[in-house]
């Protein structure tokens, strides 16, 4: 045999061995806590970390799908948490693992527990680890509700036993059920969710409280010298993680094999979200949620409501128009002005050319532009695509950490474009669109339930209107912007933008919050009835 041809020969060896090595570092493996030692977890943390960042590199497909891992952890003070995050961030390329933390705080009015947390999430292919959370916020919330109602009684009675236990508990059922969805939601859209829970019995928890360690600020702003405290913050911690069975919990009593067993998760959650990246979602992994399987069945297409296909053309005179809008306008503005802080999220959809822009200017002409803000939603940025597809729209509703005394948004063109112009266009794949319906209406739901009103409308009009109308903006120099080379492929979409419409009108109709269908062909006409049905539903909500 030729020398060379041996050399190849051993390199393709060589190759094939390092490339089996590597696929066992990244093959997920329930027992590698009992079969690697310090240095090989070491290289395999550090192996799927970068393997978990290339697949942000990699073109999204069915098959290919940049995902991102969320670890949250929680438990006890002086468990060990972080020293074993420390150890993570010096065993992987510190650099590359996102460390966020809170110790929780009161949920904020009028926003989803989970809303505060929503800017911190990690991009598609990085790893975070997120101290207290959510979950930080409403254990806070749960203790706080459970020492004001013992404030109430007497000090002889004063104990967890005698307290009126069903409130916090319903409480707490409450919010665990919104954040299991919000969750599930979270792994489908490819950021995988790891929830360590550290736990160290009483009597660790004093000497450790006690040693002469510099200690962080208290996560759940709870007194944990306070031996009463601390049986009631177990109680809840107990109903808690019955509730949830996701959580992994590690034992803190040995700070080391905490570290160690916390690295041996993070690595398995690591290969899984590795696998989850390459697998199609017609073949899901064992451990994936079964929601990611649920719309799989054959789609059947809505009814097309009259509404859309047959419009009203009302000849509104001029001046009469004006007179009613000036009336409503300040009727809109007065209801604004006395809604007690509340947040108004207006959602803004329909045909091209249909009136949005015209009805939303009319819309906040009597407002002082300090009180709203206005998003007009395009095509998402590369790093909004490297988020689940609804982040870039939960970071823009009305938050109350925030300088801005705003509390009102709205969207011209929603988060409804998963299952309208991506469903059309193909940017999101079938299971895709055919799940965002249930997952808008969760998110929306979240947001009635914490006290934010919801407005969405569906402006309609006919095909023969809107070429009108786009022929009109062809000839209107300062109109010219608005008509796009995608106006016009989208035209020759219509019957199908109009199945899609009708299909999103009939899943997402819901007592939460409820479509408005303003069709109609005449412009003033439709101007009004979008104040009219804002003033109903600002009405109903100060009188509630």
């Amino acid at each position: 045999m030729p020398k060379n041809k041996s050399k190849q020969i051993v390199s393709a060896t060589h190759d094939q061995v390092d490339s089996q090595v590597v696929n066992e570092r990244l093959t997920p493996n329930p027992l590698s806590e009992f079969s690697l030692d310090k240095d090989e977890l070491r290289l395999a943390l550090v192996t799927a970390q970068f393997a978990l960042r290339a697949t942000r590199q990699q073109t999204p497909s069915s098959t290919n799908k940049p995902t991102g891992l969320l670890v949250l952890v929680n438990g006890m003070e002086q468990a060990g948490k972080g020293s074993a995050v420390k150890q993570l961030r010096q065993w992987v390329d510190p650099r590359l693992l996102k460390v966020e933390a809170t110790i929780g705080y009161p949920p904020q009015d009028y926003q989803p527990i989970w809303q505060a947390h929503t800017q911190a999430m990690p991009r598609h292919g990085d790893v975070m680890v997120y101290f207290g959370n959510w979950y930080a916020d409403l254990l806070y919330n749960i203790m706080r509700m459970i020492s004001e109602s013992e404030d109430k009684k007497s000090e002889s009675s004063a104990n967890l036993s005698a307290l009126p236990i069903t409130e916090w508990q319903n409480y707490l059922q409450q919010q665990l059920d919104q954040l299991d969805a919000f969750e599930r939601d979270l792994a489908v859209n490819q950021t995988k969710v790891l929830k360590c829970w550290f736990h160290i019995d009483a009597e660790t928890l004093k000497e450790r409280l006690n040693d002469d360690d510099v200690d962080p600020q208290f996560l759940y702003q709870i007194d944990w010298n306070d031996t009463e405290i601390v049986e009631q913050f177990n109680k809840v911690a107990t109903a808690l993680l019955r509730e949830q069975g996701d959580w992994i919990i590690i034992d803190g009593s040995d700070k080391e094999q905490a570290t160690t067993s916390f690295c041996h998760e993070v690595l398995q959650a690591m290969q899984r979200a590795l696998a989850s990246s390459r697998e199609s979602d017609s073949e899901p992994l064992a451990d994936e949620p079964a929601e990611s399987t649920s719309h799989t069945n054959t789609f059947m297409a809505a009814d097309i409501p009259k509404p859309l296909t047959k419009m009203k053309d009302p000849d509104l005179d001029k001046s009469d128009y004006q007179k009613q809008l000036a009336d409503k306008q300040a009727k809109f503005a007065k209801l604004i002005r006395a809604r007690d802080g509340r947040h108004v999220v207006f959602a803004f959809e329909g045909m091209d050319a249909a009136g949005k822009g015209g009805a939303i200017k009319r819309m906040v002409a009597p407002l002082d532009p300090r009180e709203y803000q206005i998003y007009n939603i395009g095509a998402p940025m590369l790093y909004e695509l490297q988020h689940p597809y609804l982040w870039r729209f939960w970071t823009r509703l009305p938050n109350e950490q925030t300088d801005r005394i705003s509390r009102i948004a709205i969207f011209d063109r929603t988060w409804y474009g998963r299952v309208l112009v991506e469903r059309i266009e193909a940017f999101a794949e079938g299971h895709e669109w055919q799940r965002a319906y249930d997952e808008i209406n969760r998110f929306e739901a979240d947001l009635a339930d914490a006290g934010t009103l919801v407005i969405k409308y569906w402006l309609a009009i006919d095909k023969e209107e809107q070429l009108e109308r786009f022929e009109a903006r062809a000839d209107t120099p300062h109109k010219q912007f608005k008509l796009t080379d995608d106006d016009w492929r989208n035209r020759d979409n219509w019957s199908n933008y109009v199945q899609a419409a009708a299909d999103m009108l009939a899943r997402t109709d819901t007592e939460a919050a409820p479509w408005c269908i303003i069709a109609t062909n005449d412009k003033r006409s439709a101007r009004l009835q979008v104040l009219d049905h804002a003033i109903k539903q600002l009405e109903a909500m100060i009188k509630a």
